[in-house]
């Protein structure tokens, strides 16, 4: 029985679009037409809820990534969060760290053109190039014990852009007990202070991919409407133009997310 129509819009879950999870990044983003065999509801294909606009469920997908690192951060009401990165997969972190109740996001980042439009969306931002983060931290959250003194009080580090320096930031001042979250993709080969980690009972965390239920959790974010996501889109392309279009969207001073129209 088909559990489809013609004209229905749906969102093809990667990781089961062709039965096959090691193919999750093979499915053809970019093509006109995409070949889901033995299409599942709520599986390999969801339907995308009415109130959802077109624009805003161009997004899906990179909010799944952003809403899991959320989720692995072990996020709980009244934590204090800082993501640094203010791409697509920052910013929808940042939304879902704020739909699972933390208290206060901020938002780093080097571009002042993205860093707006995640203050446009009601974050507290903190350029990194020319704030200090110890300072900002501190100011917005408050301050909390780590084994270095007086820290920023941040329960959660959400590493969305794979800068270097994040990572040894957290150790220097993160609080005891705080987590740290790497959803940039970032090959580096690390060292790590084990005993540091082991007396301040801090936690590092890998978050790749997503699974069904932040799908659903996206599809709640994007319904309630509390949010302006079509902010993020900042740029949109025909297809012809998609060379244009991949330029744009590394132009981290002038674009954020660009999508491209059949």
């Amino acid at each position: 029985m088909n559990e489809f129509q013609v004209g229905e819009r749906v969102y093809p879950y990667p990781r089961f679009a062709k039965n096959d999870t090691k193919r999750a990044g093979t499915i053809g983003g970019f093509s006109e037409y995409i070949l889901i065999p033995n299409a599942k509801l709520n599986h390999s294909l969801y339907r995308i809820p009415e109130n959802i606009s077109d624009k805003t469920a161009c997004l899906i997908e990179p909010f799944t990534v952003g809403c899991r690192a959320a989720r692995r951060a072990l996020s709980k009401k009244n934590n204090n969060a800082v993501v640094f990165g203010c791409g697509t997969i920052g910013i929808a972190a940042a939304i879902a760290l704020k739909y699972f109740g933390v208290k206060k996001v901020l938002i780093c980042d080097i571009s002042d053109f993205r860093l707006h439009i995640a203050q446009k969306l009601g974050f507290e931002i903190c350029n990194m190039n020319t704030e200090n983060f110890e300072e900002k931290s501190s100011a917005y959250s408050g301050t909390a014990m780590s084994l270095n003194g007086q820290a920023p009080d941040i329960d959660i580090f959400i590493d969305a852009a794979g800068a270097e320096n994040i990572l040894n930031l957290f150790m220097e001042h993160g609080k005891i007990e705080s987590r740290f979250v790497s959803v940039a993709v970032n090959k580096a080969i690390r060292s790590l202070d084990l005993l540091h980690l082991t007396y301040s009972q801090k936690s590092i965390i890998g978050s790749g991919g997503y699974m069904p239920c932040d799908v659903k959790d996206v599809f709640q974010i994007m319904k309630c409407g509390k949010w302006d996501i079509e902010r993020i889109i900042t740029n949109e392309f025909m297809l012809d133009d998609i060379e244009k279009a991949i330029r744009t969207a590394s132009d981290i001073d002038n674009a954020l997310n660009v999508v491209i129209k059949f």
